[in-house]
């Protein structure tokens, strides 16, 4: 039987440039409606840890929150408005950085033929990686895993017909089929547990650089805007389909590491069911989306292709610091990560 799940709010994090400690100091120290417009926002790069992560507090706003932060934050409309206004630079670097098109398909079979090959995160932790890494690469994910699916569920109201049918299927078993146990956030959770690091939600907030944020912030943004549910509905079908092989190298890092069956169990559940996502995913999601709206071949396109572009940058970081002995994150604390939990009985590197 596992613990019981964490349903509490985190503090709100450290800044990390003008638009962040603007956006932070406020919500820590005034009421909704004192959010002033001048922020900063003119100098910060679209895709480094000052704007990531003022965008990340703004969307954690429609999550669970901040401990002392007012509820009525999450539709404060300066706020928004410069949550607008930090999306638009995000959104106008992504599309100046991918290729663009309206052939679903032809990026679909792109991605679904790649495979966890060498100059991958998971093909490295499979073949080289030291159990330190592998624990650092839960801490990266754990931003993403402990809400897993819950930014993807903003697309349900905006699709119609069989894509929102097939799309809730896929999303059922993302929560676990009605099972709470097996909730995909909360296996995560138990795989943090075992590898005996900081289970709470968004515990490692302060310590990931921009490129995970920037992973994650990608579908929130996707989500909340109604315009851009075809990219969620191309990020959904890419993610399902990079993941099995990803998935199974990963299996095979963590066996031989001999790590904790909580920490195999969540990938290995990764590996066979996420294959049969990915049919119902670009079938009856992607296939019936754009029988029924052709429009959005384009916006689904961009989805995908944001998606491996976010990916890779995070996969280059990651590669790049261990390569080179460091860590990934932006402070290891002792105490939180490598000063914690005894390597297991019998692991390379």
């Amino acid at each position: 039987m596992t613990t019981g799940v964490d349903v509490r709010a985190r503090p709100l994090p450290m800044p990390r440039g003008p638009v962040s400690c603007r956006v932070i100091a406020t919500l820590a120290d005034g009421s909704a409606g004192s959010m002033r417009a001048d922020s900063g926002l003119g100098h910060a790069d679209p895709l480094g840890g000052d704007l990531q992560l003022a965008l990340h507090v703004c969307y954690e706003l429609h999550y669970r929150g901040f401990v002392g932060v007012d509820p009525d934050w999450e539709w404060d409309p300066e706020l928004i408005r410069l949550r607008g206004d930090m999306e638009r630079r995000f959104l106008r670097c992504l599309r100046a950085e991918v290729a663009g098109g309206s052939d679903a398909d032809a990026e679909l079979d792109a991605v679904s033929v790649a495979e966890a090959g060498e100059g991958s995160v998971a093909a490295y932790l499979r073949d080289h990686g030291s159990w330190d890494q592998m624990r650092e690469y839960f801490a990266h994910r754990s931003i993403y895993h402990l809400k897993e699916a819950d930014p993807l569920a903003w697309a349900i109201p905006r699709l119609h017909g069989p894509p929102k049918a097939a799309f809730v299927a896929v999303e059922f078993d993302e929560f676990g089929g009605g099972d709470g146990e097996r909730m995909h956030s909360r296996l995560f959770s138990d795989l943090l547990r075992a590898a005996e690091l900081d289970s709470s939600y968004l515990g490692y907030l302060d310590d990931v650089p921009p490129e995970t944020l920037a992973t994650v912030n990608l579908v929130s943004l996707f989500g909340l805007h109604r315009g851009l549910r075809g990219a969620l509905v191309g990020h959904f079908a890419t993610a399902e389909a990079t993941t099995p092989p990803s998935a199974k190298a990963l299996v095979a890092a963590l066996e031989r590491m001999s790590a904790p069956a909580e920490c195999v169990r969540f990938y290995a559940e990764h590996v066979e069911a996420d294959a049969v996502h990915e049919q119902v995913l670009r079938r009856d999601v992607v296939g019936g989306l754009l029988d029924a709206e052709p429009e959005l071949a384009a916006d689904v396109v961009f989805g995908i292709q944001a998606t491996e572009l976010l990916e890779g940058r995070l996969a280059a970081h990651l590669l790049h610091a261990w390569s080179g002995g460091a860590s990934s994150l932006l402070a290891v604390r002792e105490s939180r990560l490598h000063g914690v939990g005894a390597a297991p009985a019998t692991m390379d590197g």
